[in-house]
């Protein structure tokens, strides 16, 4: 089993789903970046990324985590994405971890899995998750949802996840040379 699937669609949010992928990896957590579309996917700031794989090619795949960055473009099309909602839910319900940060916890509430669960996201979605249990916190977990609100939260997110995977003498570890505040 793979550690973490990362998930990219048209229009994501470069930072959080580049960050996170780095710090991941540093923390020698195995990572797939699986596209929803063929050949390069398209960020929301233009930056063009070549994933490791096509999502339908890890659909059957079982992984420890599963993340999904923001970005409005992006979060719409994850949401619109069967295979997406499928694959959380898939996992959610088989008690592994579900990562979002920005507008994707959007894609948590398609899922129908927010309801009572403390989380966080952007301030421009919040409005859409009145089911949870609205956080302000940078990043917040309860159980295996783990939520962030945005691009200025990616370090904090991805170490959190580090944390939730390895522990926190890796993330200390990794801080002493990428020298974010947690």
């Amino acid at each position: 089993m793979d550690d973490v699937l990362l998930i990219l669609a048209p229009g994501f949010e470069e930072i959080e789903a580049l960050a996170t992928v780095d710090i991941l990896r540093r923390a020698e957590l195995s990572v797939v970046v699986a596209s929803t579309v063929e050949g390069a996917v398209t960020g929301r700031c233009g930056v063009r990324v070549v994933a490791d794989t096509a999502l339908e090619e890890v659909l059957a795949g079982e992984f420890r985590m599963v993340v999904l960055p923001g970005g409005a473009k992006g979060t719409e099309n994850l949401r619109n994405d069967a295979r997406v909602i499928e694959l959380v839910k898939r996992h959610f319900f088989s008690g592994r971890y579900i990562a979002a940060i920005c507008a994707a916890p959007t894609v948590l509430k398609a899922c129908g899995i927010i309801s009572g669960r403390r989380i966080t996201s952007h301030p421009t979605v919040r409005d859409e998750l009145k089911e949870a249990i609205l956080c302000d916190d940078r990043v917040c977990v309860d159980r295996n949802i783990i939520t962030s609100q945005g691009p200025g939260t990616a370090l904090e997110f991805a170490f959190k996840l580090v944390e939730l995977l390895r522990d926190k003498n890796t993330v200390e570890r990794i801080n002493q040379g990428v020298l974010a505040r947690l």
